[in-house]
């Protein structure tokens, strides 16, 4: 997973950018860049960094150090960003985003979300007609259709390009003078156009135009080509397909004061909670959240089943999310999690999360809750078993990594050492989203998988 901002029309657009990439942190920590243009020039030569957005970017070359990108140099009134996590091509400076390329003298800069199904099939074919890649992403497998196609305007080609292309994609396109924004037709990953005087703006999650002080307008349309230029906003469409929109951003991965797919995220994942509490109600003295991913459907399941909610396990908010991390996970849990052992002792609790996608944290969790003094430890997902990978940016793409892929939730309990184990079920889950619910994909859950 990924976060996109975008910047069009605002005198220090980099510094904008900045701010809006703080606010989508959370979406990943590997990588951040920014790539901007003043009408004339896009500046390229120093733009991202490996790291949080605020180790990489300073404000002047004189704070700037090794590695680190001065803000100042990033001139211009139209700007792209992106941070990363990597679900497509390792974790490397070459594979940070937004990737640029020059063709026939015009300079083209994209920072995309998601993930291409048949990415190697089209690497292959432009191979063989002459392709030359410097990154292993699949971003830059849309950079070459774009440049390869004949049309003149850019939002046609950019049209051309994703016609060709299949899975999850919002993605971010700007040239010197005009800024694109675009949607898979199937409307996995959330973006939202905002605006702030007479600048546009484009991001990922609604919370990153509140760290900006823009407020937002709409989201883009599942298969919309949206162009921006100084005569205005321009639209296109991709042929129309079913919506599936990715269930996991409402269950874990977007920030909860942001409104995804329409919903707020915060109150979706409290119904979550109720619902789970409805069925899968349990005799306990208090409930506990995995911070933070839980928090909110731990407030849900203590509300309707009257259990006293306690902040029972303390997060160390200087390490980066679990999750996507993509390396030293099992480890990580020590380092982020405590337990408070003047509230779990000889308590019987229930510890929500929001999933259990390999384990390691749930365990880790228990294994401290008891050492504690738990008498009882009750674990409670706020979603379905994870069966399935996913291949459309999610950091679960094998089978084999999943605990759930072929055990039962009994012989999940027991590798976690759960007294006991409930999951929300799939329809309860569908049905806490409301008029929507059958936008939604589920495929890590039930392995349809809409392309």
């Amino acid at each position: 997973m990924c976060g996109i901002f975008a910047v069009f029309n605002y005198k220090n657009a980099a510094q904008l950018t900045y701010e809006g990439l703080f606010g989508l942190q959370h979406r990943g920590q590997e990588s951040t860049g920014i790539v901007t243009s003043d009408g004339r020039k896009v500046y390229k030569d120093k733009y991202k960094g490996m790291g949080l957005v605020n180790e990489v970017y300073v404000k002047t070359n004189k704070e700037a150090k090794e590695g680190q990108v001065p803000l100042e140099e990033l001139i211009g009134d139209i700007a792209i960003g992106h941070i990363r996590y990597s679900t497509e091509g390792s974790s490397s400076i070459r594979n940070a985003q937004p990737i640029t390329v020059t063709h026939k003298d015009k300079v083209y800069a994209i920072a995309h979300n998601g993930n291409l199904t048949n990415y190697a099939d089209l690497k292959k074919k432009l191979e063989n007609k002459g392709s030359i890649f410097k990154t292993t992403s699949d971003t830059e497998i849309i950079l070459h259709l774009i440049t390869k196609s004949k049309k003149k305007k850019l939002e046609n080609k950019v049209y051309d390009a994703l016609k060709q292309a299949k899975g999850a994609y919002s993605l971010v396109l700007m040239t010197k003078e005009e800024l694109i924004v675009a949607r898979d037709p199937y409307g996995f990953r959330p973006v939202s156009l905002g605006k702030l005087n007479n600048t546009y703006l484009v991001a990922s999650e609604t919370c990153a135009f509140d760290q900006t002080e823009a407020r937002y307008i709409r989201d883009i349309s599942p298969g919309e080509i949206l162009k921006i230029n100084k005569k205005g906003k321009e639209s296109i469409f991709l042929p129309s397909k079913k919506h599936k929109f990715c269930i996991m951003e409402l269950i874990y991965f977007a920030r909860p004061d942001s409104y995804v797919f329409g919903k707020s995220v915060q109150g979706i994942r409290k119904e979550f909670g109720r619902q789970l509490a409805r069925e899968h109600p349990v005799e306990a003295d208090i409930v506990i959240a995995i911070p933070d991913s839980g928090k909110y459907a731990a407030w849900g399941y203590a509300q309707e089943s009257g259990i006293l909610q306690e902040d029972g396990i303390n997060r160390n908010h200087y390490i980066a999310r679990t999750f996507i991390k993509p390396s030293g996970r099992s480890a990580s849990v020590k380092i982020k999690l405590n337990p408070v052992k003047e509230i779990l002792q000889r308590k019987r609790n229930v510890t929500v999360d929001d999933t259990i996608v390999r384990s390691n944290t749930m365990k880790g969790v228990v294994r401290m809750e008891r050492e504690a003094g738990a008498s009882e430890v009750h674990g409670r997902i706020s979603a379905p078993k994870i069966r399935y990978p996913c291949y459309y940016g999610m950091d679960f793409p094998t089978k084999e990594e999943l605990v759930g892929s072929s055990r039962t939730v009994e012989e999940i309990r027991r590798i976690i050492g759960l007294d006991s184990l409930g999951y929300l079920s799939k329809k309860g889950m569908l049905d806490c989203t409301g008029e929507c619910k059958k936008e939604f994909c589920t495929a890590c859950f039930d392995g349809k998988y809409p392309v």
